[in-house]
């Protein structure tokens, strides 16, 4: 087949589709406010050999980091129809251990042409105190996943079954999994599904070729649009302000390169830190590939060949390439936001005026857990905060930011099914930094327990100020406090009902002088 501009189009159009689609079924078989109302989730489509296809808009980090995941689970198994594997390990290109990814092949005339795969948090996995709480081991994470068939030509393993049925924290006497693993199992089912009845009803070499040209296409986009950025190299520095035992601020470095067409990031970082703030590189390279993403061309398509001239480097048994049983859980959702940081710094030197200024940082990870009346309840939210402005631009009030996509828990949704109430919900003025062009602010958010709980936090830039650019003031710091009394980012203690928890989050970067005008 000749692929001309309006097939390649078609095609992009149909396998994008596909995405949205296993995405809302997702969404509308999951139980949990996690998934349901936060969309704290993403779908995918695999060529062969695990290769990125497609994506839906759904979360950066999840995305980038299953691109880099599947090229290595694919050789693992010989895949046959009906089968349906699971793996949560940060070894195996997880994120952390709430993260479950689901996997199923897409078999087409007895061979394995292609894989659907969806990803999602789960507010509990198998860990007490909920799905993230302050840790130094990653058994003390939850229950881990390496790779494991779940279902086998159609037939669920019982082992594995039960391993996840017993992750409750009652017995389980349901015959069927949890309903937000079989939501993960349905969107893939409905992936696979689609691409029989649209991409097959093509032709047996529609997909494969298609693939082919999409990543060529991309290739050339990618190359396109490097071809007008100079060449040298720019450096960077921040820090993390914590790992939640004591150690920080945690300093990163990155030294940035482009030559002959070919990005190549390079970190320094300590050696893994006593705290959950380790991530493995499969994180570190998701924030990578999202920074660069985002200076591309919007009609760039989500696949293998805007990765290839790609290169991530960070000290192997670092904070950011994280060991073998090291606690990763805050990695995956506080550091992929300060490597996006490190790139946003040297990037705006590298293009001045492309790039804004730093956003708030973090995504103030609030996790709970208690019981009522004998039973037990988790709930885990990321709060939005203020975004960098830019050349020419304010940035955004109470908005998550670069790693993660979702939305907040609707205050109907938490006060119903939680024994919480919202006392105060608002924007939280003047924390954005001033500028010509103005930061934008953090919310604001009070939290009063109607019974006993858990409470753990994990959050940064408590410490460290997202920075304003080219003149701009550098945002306000956030703030989290229970009863009044301040208390660190990184932070877990049981509360009595009646206590008030309040987040304040970062407010954005500003752009410019602000005593410049037009």
């Amino acid at each position: 087949m000749n692929w001309d501009a309006i097939d390649l189009g078609l095609f992009v159009s149909r396998l994008n589709a596909i995405c949205e689609e296993m995405g809302t079924v997702l969404r509308h078989a999951a139980v949990s406010s996690n998934i349901k109302d936060r969309l704290d989730f993403s779908c995918a489509l695999f060529d062969a050999r695990g290769h990125l296809c497609a994506q839906a808009a759904h979360i950066p980090v999840h995305l980038g980091s299953m691109a880099w995941a599947m090229r290595d689970v694919v050789p693992l198994f010989e895949w046959q129809e009906g089968d349906v594997v699971v793996f949560n390990d940060p070894r195996c290109g997880g994120t952390h251990l709430p993260d479950v990814t689901v996997v199923m092949p897409l078999m087409h005339k007895a061979h394995c042409v292609g894989f659907a795969a969806s990803r999602a948090h789960h507010a509990h996995i198998g860990e007490p105190d909920g799905s993230m709480p302050l840790a130094e081991r990653i058994e003390q994470e939850g229950a881990l996943f390496a790779p494991t068939l779940l279902r086998r030509s159609g037939r669920w393993i019982p082992d594995v079954r039960a391993r996840i049925m017993a992750l409750g924290d009652e017995p389980a006497e349901q015959a069927d999994l949890p309903a937000d693993w079989l939501a993960q199992v349905a969107a893939c089912e409905r992936g696979v599904a689609r691409m029989h009845a649209v991409v097959f009803s093509q032709g047996d070499d529609y997909f494969p070729e298609g693939v082919e040209a999409l990543n060529a296409y991309a290739g050339r986009l990618v190359a396109a649009a490097m071809q007008g950025w100079p060449e040298g190299v720019w450096q960077a520095e921040d820090a993390l302000d914590d790992d939640g035992f004591g150690h920080g601020p945690i300093p990163l470095s990155l030294s940035l390169s482009h030559r002959h067409g070919r990005l190549r990031a390079v970190f320094e970082a300590p050696p893994a830190v006593q705290g959950n703030v380790n991530c493995p590189l499969s994180v570190t390279a998701a924030a990578v590939f999202y920074a660069v993403r985002c200076l591309l061309p919007v009609n760039t398509p989500a696949c293998e060949g805007v990765f290839r001239n790609i290169e991530v480097e960070a000290p192997e048994g670092s904070l950011l390439d994280a060991p073998e049983g090291v606690a990763v859980g805050a990695g995956n959702v506080e550091t992929s936001q300060r490597v996006v940081d490190l790139m946003q710094r040297a990037l705006a030197k590298m293009l001045p005026g492309q790039v804004p200024a730093l956003s708030q940082g973090t995504m103030n990870n609030v996790i709970m857990s208690g019981k009522v009346q004998g039973r037990p309840w988790h709930y885990y939210e990321t709060l939005g905060g203020g975004h960098g402005a830019g050349a020419g631009y304010d940035g955004c009030s109470g908005r998550q930011a670069h790693m993660t996509n979702t939305l907040n828990t609707p205050v109907e949704v938490l006060e119903t099914l939680y024994p919480l109430r919202i006392e105060a919900y608002r924007v939280r003025r003047g924390s954005g930094g001033a500028g010509r062009w103005q930061g934008c602010d953090g919310i604001e958010r009070h939290y009063r327990f109607l019974a006993p709980a858990r409470v753990t936090l994990l959050t940064e830039r408590r410490q460290s100020s997202p920075a304003g650019l080219q003149g701009g003031g550098d945002g306000k710091p956030g703030v989290n406090c229970i009863n009044h009394a301040e208390v660190g980012g990184k932070h877990s203690a049981d509360v009595a009902a009646g206590t008030v928890l309040c987040i304040r989050t970062p407010g954005g970067g500003g752009y410019g002088d602000p005593q410049m005008t037009d």
